[in-house]
């Protein structure tokens, strides 16, 4: 995979993406980056990249000329059609089901904005996707960015030591994950659960498997109405949901 992030803070991202697993994954070749300050695309003579709104209001817009011809000089040389990511806050809510479809592409490029927003011909004619992480706002699209990359390069073959961690995670089955222990098996009294010591691993999965509704179900059980449940699990469900009685 190879993504191309424009950005007007390409120092931002430096430190985010030469670190930990994103590093590794750009060792072993899994993906490259690209950081574009789309300012050096500004026709201005003084490198603007913004104005003011048209109507009227506050703060300040990016004009359309100088991300449309940085996107311009990215896909004259791309194979095929990226996908072009605009992050924004009015975009679609970021999800992982989101993350696994855009691990599958060859090459992604993601527009960072900032200031009051972007002009829309940047949003109608340009992108292919919005993405927000959250109702909320921040300064840029930076941040925001750094997550999705850093959440489906996770994905791609090989990255991670096991790639059965990732198909387990929260999210990824449609439930949160179940707990997780490890040594010593009683630290300051506290102590595993004694099915996870039994070596038992049919029972060791019952277990996970319920725990893992459970803990769906005390924090997140907005994620129950979408899951189709076996006949074992709601079974299980039905004993949980008895239990918190």
């Amino acid at each position: 995979m190879h993504i191309d992030i424009l950005t007007l803070f390409p120092e931002m991202f430096t430190s985010v993406l030469n670190a930990s697993i994103l590093k590794k994954a750009q060792e072993n070749e899994k993906f490259t980056y690209n950081l574009v300050d789309f300012r050096k695309y500004s026709t201005n003579k003084h490198h603007k990249v913004d104005d003011y709104p048209y109507g009227g209001g506050a703060g300040m817009v990016l004009t359309p000329q100088p991300v449309f011809d940085a996107v311009d000089t990215l896909t004259e040389v791309s194979h095929g059609k990226p996908r072009i990511i605009l992050m924004c806050p009015q975009g679609e809510p970021y999800t992982q089901k989101k993350a696994e479809e855009l691990a599958q592409e060859k090459q992604l490029i993601f527009i960072c904005g900032h200031y009051e927003g972007y002009d829309e011909r940047i949003r109608e004619q340009l992108v292919t996707d919005e993405i927000s992480i959250g109702d909320y706002v921040l300064t840029g699209g930076e941040l925001g960015a750094m997550v999705v990359i850093d959440s489906l390069v996770r994905l791609l073959p090989n990255v991670l030591g096991n790639d059965e961690s990732a198909t387990e995670d929260s999210f990824s089955t449609g439930l949160l994950e179940h707990p997780h222990y490890t040594r010593p098996a009683d630290y300051r009294g506290m102590t595993v659960p004694d099915v996870l010591l039994s070596g038992h691993h049919e029972k060791i999965k019952e277990w996970r498997i319920k725990e893992s509704l459970r803990r769906t179900y005390k924090r997140r059980p907005d994620l129950l109405k979408g899951y189709n449940l076996s006949e074992s699990e709601r079974a299980f469900l039905n004993e949980i949901m008895n239990d918190e009685k």
